[in-house]
């Protein structure tokens, strides 16, 4: 089962907004503490929880006593998608544990996922209706090339020019594809970066997240906005 083992909670007063923080495979919650800390300083009023992956890390013998969403031990493009798939109902029922638990619904829930977290959070969106209102992705990318834009889903793609982990050109490529599914998507892709969740990529996560306006915010206000009547010019008439 994921457990939380790092969480920074509002002071006073119920949160308003959830952010689930997933980390790296063979990594712990505590690897999330910086995005937490910068999520805290900007949201005080947010429950920011960093959740360990439910297994134990399966990798490379004395690779570490982390944990992982999905096994990596023997895997490849073509079973990759197989195994986030078997991951991720046990997720999607966490999250809305913890939805549920602080009485706030999807839209003011965010998953911040860094690497084989990030995978986990993209999935888990294209599965799961109505998850989560944004999704980061950090040095991520989805198994399979996504088949649809997750509904008033906002996705920001977060990566570094030379990441030699998980180069960056599958995360591009599916921030084109969303695109043209009618997506509402950011990809940020910065030089001088590694494998790594870097300072800059967190940086840039918080001002995503202050700046950028959702397609579901416009076309509700849109809908909100009153119609103005007006008298047609004569070239509209004809005359």
């Amino acid at each position: 089962m994921t457990t939380t083992t790092l969480a920074r909670l509002p002071t006073t007063g119920n949160p308003d907004l959830l952010f689930l923080l997933l980390h790296g495979v063979g990594a712990s919650a505590e690897h999330m503490a910086a995005l937490a800390q910068a999520l805290a300083a900007e949201y005080p009023q947010a429950a920011v929880l960093c959740l360990n992956g439910p297994d134990a890390f399966d990798g490379v013998p004395g690779g570490g006593a982390g944990f992982q969403w999905f096994s990596v031990r023997g895997v490849t493009e073509a079973n990759r998608p197989e195994r986030v798939a078997a991951a991720l109902p046990r997720f999607v029922a966490q999250v809305r544990a913890l939805q549920q638990r602080f009485a706030l619904d999807w839209q003011r829930t965010a998953l911040a996922g860094f690497s084989q977290g990030a995978i986990v959070a993209l999935e888990a969106v294209q599965v799961e209706p109505q998850l989560a209102g944004r999704v980061l992705a950090f040095s991520g990318r989805h198994a399979r090339p996504p088949e649809h834009a997750p509904v008033d889903t906002t996705v920001h793609l977060f990566h570094g020019l030379e990441d030699r982990v998980m180069p960056p050109g599958a995360a591009l490529d599916s921030a084109e594809r969303l695109v043209a599914l009618g997506g509402d998507v950011t990809a940020d892709a910065l030089p001088g970066i590694g494998h790594e969740l870097h300072p800059t990529l967190i940086a840039r996560a918080i001002e995503q997240l202050r700046t950028f306006l959702p397609k579901r915010v416009w076309r509700d206000a849109l809908a909100e906005a009153p119609v103005l009547p007006r008298v047609a010019s004569s070239d509209e008439l004809g005359d």
